[in-house]
């Protein structure tokens, strides 16, 4: 009866989402299974889920469940264009790209050179990009200047042209980075009740979820939807950047809050619920370490599966790092989140360092 219960408050959960706008961009549900030579090794049960397979591209990663929605949201306002932001290897501004060509809608990307590109080696996700016909607009990070102070110019650039082109008649969309907003973080409370339904179906209950968090989008819809699951999952949110944490998890707690709300749920979030570990990302976005090199190579030499050096490869970095150091203890349930980005595995060699090594 309490499981019927469960399976009756979460087939109403997945009720909610359909009153808001949606295209269908990505391959649901991602496949999810177990890491059976690498559980055995680190004496847990770790799971992967594999939203690098999201689509609509073999590249890039998780962002299109955000896009969805963001897209849907799009249309139903009549836009014929939209704007993003990212890095110029963001996971995020390519997967727009592709996400706007599929619907008709012309993408314009504003792009930071945290690693600046070589126009002669035009490499990875970039080179995607020009491929796709996206107008670019590299924001080269001047003399002076931090990469926040960058992004915040570019930031206002997009929205000036944004307002100027919906004057002159073309409607514009505009996504934040990373597609960190109240609609695009839907798509991860959607995306963790499909997870949950996987879970049930192999009559699992995970201890631990680590993914990897950027701009907070995935982590503040993951822990909407882990409320609206039902969950006791505890969710580890690995930094890929340098946060002020405070700051950080209480716009987090705000936008997942904003999610239920939207939705139509009276649920909230426990701000004791969200953990967020930045340990794992120094010296800095963009900017390999050694845990993480080592994490890649692990996974790919046990289990035939590539991570990335920017998102993924620090988020397993911390999971080994919990395991080995007793914070996960032997015989949980771990789920890996895998979020994408193996163009990165392309990318400018300061972004790679020695992951190549014997």
């Amino acid at each position: 009866m309490k499981d019927q219960t469960m399976r009756d408050e979460r087939n109403g959960a997945r009720a909610l989402f359909a009153r808001l706008p949606k295209k269908e961009l990505g391959f649901f549900p991602t496949p999810f299974y177990r890491l059976d030579r690498l559980s055995e090794e680190l004496g847990v049960n770790l799971y992967v889920k594999r939203d690098d397979f999201t689509g609509i591209t073999l590249f890039g990663g998780n962002k299109v469940r955000k896009l969805e929605y963001l897209l849907g949201d799009a249309a139903a306002k009549g836009c014929d264009t939209a704007i993003t932001y990212g890095a110029t290897q963001s996971n995020h501004a390519m997967e727009t790209a592709a996400a706007c060509r599929r619907c008709g809608i012309r993408p314009i990307l504003y792009l930071t050179a945290v690693v600046p590109p070589d126009e002669r080696d035009v490499r990875a996700n970039l080179l995607l990009d020009k491929i796709l016909g996206a107008e670019i607009h590299i924001v080269d990070i001047l003399e002076g200047e931090t990469e926040e102070d960058a992004e915040a110019r570019s930031f206002g650039m997009g929205a000036e042209q944004a307002a100027r082109l919906t004057a002159e008649g073309h409607p514009c969309y505009d996504i934040p980075m990373g597609g960190a907003s109240v609609i695009g973080s839907v798509g991860f409370a959607e995306g963790f009740l499909e997870l949950q339904e996987q879970m049930d179906a192999m009559g699992l209950e995970a201890d631990y979820i680590f993914h990897s968090t950027g701009t907070g989008g995935t982590m503040a819809g993951l822990a909407a939807g882990r409320v609206l699951a039902g969950s006791r999952a505890k969710i580890i949110s690995v930094s890929a950047s340098p946060k002020e944490e405070a700051a950080y998890l209480k716009k987090v707690q705000g936008l997942a809050d904003e999610v239920l709300g939207l939705l139509g749920s009276p649920l909230r979030v426990d701000p004791a619920d969200l953990h967020l570990d930045t340990g794992y990302y120094a010296p800095g976005y963009e900017i390999p370490n050694e845990a993480s090199s080592e994490a890649i190579r692990l996974l790919a030499r046990t289990e035939g599966l590539f991570a990335d050096p920017v998102y993924t490869g620090k988020a397993l970095a911390g999971l080994l790092d919990y395991v080995k150091t007793g914070r996960v203890p032997q015989g949980s349930s771990v789920v890996f989140w895998h979020t994408g980005g193996a163009t990165a595995l392309f990318a400018e060699p300061a972004i790679l360092g020695d992951l190549f090594k014997s």
